[in-house]
């Protein structure tokens, strides 16, 4: 037994039936329930420095992590304690869902020390070899990967084991936008249906569909001709909710074209009289797009509704966050400068910007091209 003094955490050593050494700290009683930590060690020495070590973390406040904690007991203390304070909601129920379905399921009852790269390697093979999506996959190494990043910094273990798995590769997607005769077609289709002026922004600004779902008519200045981006509208366990920007650059004020404030007064108006017909079923909200009875809009819906659209005007098929892709792209070859575009759009780097547009870099060469013939070709 180590020397304690009454109300600190008690230490005791005692060697098992196989020889190994057992240094045990007892952390107190929580909810009935006496909270103990072991330690091992093939000599009694052994087992009593990292006993030590275990109580001196106790007393400088870090937290005390036995050689027989599972993955599942630290990835439950992770997203409680790391993740929710750090990151959305919808982030953290997309956290939770990894760390349910696919790791506590298959990893979570080996201790946390004993994780190796095989483990992660084979829990991934058998993800692709179930049928998951390599893009799924890819974030399923990337929430592991995360967790053990943060077990190695408060020295849970003594390296982090997904760093050494490469997850699996992902073609990159290929981004397929209007162009600017599609675009046209398409303001042309959305002509007098009741979310004309959702798609127009959509378009014409290049917000997000939460962004737009998330919008109020006080966000918008149609004398000036600005909007502001204040916040989105998820789906978050089952229930819409408001969020805060993706990031601190998603909080922006834009200037509107012409023809989205010529689409927002006219559906103002058409809100005015839905609300009217409503009477006392109206919701009362202050959103800029709603059901007929002021109630939020769902996105899936509203990509149901696109898609109908698009079908009965045989125009291509696109996903709403195509709409936004042909925003900036149609910058882009108006000769929009990208800092102007990475900020109209939200992004954080401008590198993301350019990453994201690499399919338009063909055409604007194509242009610069015959700029320079313009210039130099009769010389």
């Amino acid at each position: 037994m180590l020397g304690k003094k009454r109300g600190q955490n008690e230490g005791s050593i005692f060697q098992r039936k196989d020889g190994r050494w057992v240094g045990v700290l007892t952390l107190g009683w929580v909810n009935g329930t006496r909270k103990r930590r072991s330690f091992y060690g093939k000599t009694r020495k052994e087992a009593h420095e990292k006993l030590t070590a275990a109580l001196r973390d106790q007393q400088r406040g870090l937290p005390i992590v036995g050689e027989r904690q599972t993955l599942q007991e630290f990835l439950r203390g992770w997203l409680e304690d790391s993740v929710r304070p750090n990151v959305r909601p919808r982030t953290l129920e997309s956290y939770a869902e990894i760390c349910r379905l696919h790791l506590i399921l298959t990893l979570g009852r080996l201790p946390l020390v004993k994780i190796t790269p095989q483990h992660i390697q084979s829990l991934l093979n058998e993800k692709l070899e179930s049928g998951l999506s390599p893009r799924r996959v890819q974030y399923i190494h990337a929430v592991i990967r995360r967790a053990l990043g943060q077990a190695e910094k408060f020295s849970f273990v003594p390296r982090n084991v997904a760093r050494l798995v490469d997850p699996p590769s992902v073609p990159q997607s290929e981004i397929v936008p209007f162009n600017a005769e599609e675009s046209k077609k398409f303001l042309v289709a959305v002509e007098g249906d009741r979310l004309e002026a959702l798609f127009v922004v959509a378009v014409g600004v290049g917000l997000r569909k939460g962004e737009v779902l998330g919008l109020y008519w006080g966000d918008i200045d149609l004398e000036r001709q600005e909007l502001r981006v204040r916040r989105s509208l998820q789906r978050i366990s089952g229930q819409l909710q408001f969020v805060p920007p993706k990031t601190d650059k998603s909080r922006r004020v834009l200037g509107l074209p012409a023809f989205v404030v010529q689409a927002l007064h006219q559906h103002r108006s058409r809100q005015l009289e839905e609300r009217l017909r409503a009477g006392g079923s109206w919701q009362e909200s202050d959103l800029v797009f709603t059901t007929p009875t002021g109630i939020p809009l769902d996105g899936p819906g509203v990509t149901r509704r696109l898609h109908r659209i698009l079908d009965s005007n045989e125009l291509r098929r696109v996903r709403f966050h195509d709409l936004r892709h042909t925003s900036a792209s149609l910058l882009f070859f108006k000769g929009v400068d990208r800092r102007t575009i990475m900020e109209n759009l939200g992004h954080s780097q401008i590198n993301l910007t350019s990453n994201v547009y690499t399919h338009v870099v063909p055409e604007l060469q194509r242009e610069a091209a015959r700029k320079m013939d313009d210039l130099l070709g009769t010389a």
